[in-house]
């Protein structure tokens, strides 16, 4: 009788944390939706800021912002920590056209890739070699490729469900296409965009020249999906065909900026930090609402949301605005070795950098046993059709401050149509959905939360495994 009653006691005690975790989440979803932040701030960094290229003004402007907005929640601390960013200028909007042999000329739409250098003041023009990979490049050797403008022409696969897979697929070309043709001294490189879908808008990213010598680098640009089938149908019909394109782009000196961080002091771990961030930097073309405004301000919605739900964190919890991931991530690096050098114990990382679109769950970078513990919590998030709890990657920015012992987890929204706006001109605040945004929102706060409550201890104080 004792035995079972004791074995009563402990279902009820289950039961009890069950639903105080179910009350609150549902308390924390509840604010998101309905007294929100996060749609009012991306609009603010959207429309009246805008692009925020590393070192550009629009950046040291989203770090004013953020900062004074952060002040602004009443958290514990709010500071600026400095960081060297490269600064790359795009300069006067490209142009681009094919010329067939028989002379007629068809314009087409491309962008400088990040960190490109320019063409000549006067642009482009030379024969056109098409390749899928570097491979193709290596087989058609310095004598068909010295002079000509390499195309790169190998679109993400379209069957593959998860699509940063398939961007996973083909970012090499963009990332190393201009490394790999300049072996053969290749005049120029355009590279087909990283875009699922057949639209006219190209798509910029970065770039590297690695060691080459200035004398060595070659202009790189994408050129829009629609206009790389065009011009690989023509060049099908036409080898002898020519290619034009002129960009201004210009790197500059390095120069300060700084990543945001703001700070929630832990009532009884105060050493054990987690954090939350996305990256302030955004490319030009648009004004970075998915990639990556939607993050920024989901992550500083988190610490508004657990004040407003009345959480009191155990552990120390801090939102971290990075700067210069597009380009360098030189904001995730330098907050890292600062995190290192004075020993802080950084016990939980997540990243929301994947698009403002419906949340799906989580990626979790970490150990089976942790990943099991974090799992049996999956139920709290089916109400909300939270379902993707996956190991795997988490991020850029989180990942320099993974070790054998913490975790680092990335949000995971549905990202059927996140390429379509990614690094584009359409990467707009109009394409970011106010709903989708805020639940993205409440289901990183959900997360923390509980992390917060449990820790990261396989069995210690969680409930769910303790039977």
């Amino acid at each position: 009788m004792k035995l079972k009653l004791v074995a009563l006691l402990f279902l009820v005690s289950l039961t009890g944390f069950a639903q105080t975790d179910e009350t609150l989440l549902k308390t924390i979803y509840t604010n998101s939706l309905t007294k929100g932040k996060s749609y009012e701030w991306l609009n603010y960094l959207s429309n009246a800021i805008g692009g925020r290229l590393s070192g550009s003004l629009n950046a040291e402007r989203a770090v004013h912002y953020t900062k004074d907005e952060l002040e602004a929640l009443g958290l514990d601390r709010v500071w600026l920590q400095p960081v060297m960013v490269p600064r790359w200028v795009r300069g006067a909007k490209e142009y681009a056209y094919i010329k067939s042999s028989s002379g007629q000329s068809t314009t087409v739409n491309i962008c400088a890739l990040g960190g490109s250098v320019a063409t000549d003041a006067v642009g482009l023009t030379a024969k056109v070699v098409e390749v899928k990979n570097f491979e193709e490049l290596e087989k058609l050797g310095k004598e068909q490729i010295e002079g000509k403008i390499v195309f790169y022409n190998r679109p993400m696969q379209a069957d593959l469900i998860q699509t940063f897979e398939a961007y996973g697929g083909c970012v090499n070309q963009r990332y190393k296409g201009a490394v790999e043709a300049a072996k053969y001294n290749a005049a120029g490189v355009i590279v087909r965009s990283m875009n699922l879908r057949l639209d006219d808008l190209p798509h910029t990213g970065s770039m590297t020249y690695d060691n080459l010598p200035n004398s060595k680098r070659i202009p790189s640009a994408a050129i829009s999906t629609n206009d790389a089938e065009m011009l690989s149908s023509m060049l099908a019909l036409d080898k002898n065909l020519d290619f034009y394109f002129r960009q201004n782009c210009k790197q500059m000196s390095d120069v300060e900026s700084f990543n945001v961080i703001g700070e929630m002091k832990g009532s009884k771990y105060p050493n054990e930090y987690i954090i939350v961030g996305g990256h302030l930097d955004s490319w030009d073309l648009g004004d970075g609402s998915h990639d990556d405004g939607a993050g920024v301000v989901q992550s500083m919605e988190v610490l508004r949301l657990l004040k407003e739900s009345g959480i009191k964190p155990q552990r120390s919890i801090r939102v971290v605005l990075f700067m210069n991931e597009e380009n360098g991530l030189r904001g995730a690096t330098k907050y890292a070795e600062v995190a290192k050098a004075k020993g802080e114990n950084h016990i939980f990382s997540l990243e929301s950098d994947a698009g403002g679109f419906t949340p799906r769950g989580f990626s979790f970078d970490c150990s089976d046993a942790v990943f099991n513990k974090i799992e049996g919590w999956k139920h709290l998030f089916k109400p909300y059709l939270i379902h993707y709890f996956e190991k795997g990657g988490s991020g850029a920015d989180v990942g320099p401050l993974k070790t054998d012992t913490n975790v680092t987890a990335g949000l995971r929204p549905d990202s059927q149509r996140y390429f379509d706006h990614h690094h584009a001109s359409n990467d707009t605040f109009d394409a970011v959905n106010k709903r989708e945004l805020e639940l993205g929102a409440a289901t990183m706060t959900s997360l923390v939360y509980l992390i917060d409550k449990y820790g990261i201890s396989p069995i210690a104080n969680n409930p769910s495994l303790k039977d």
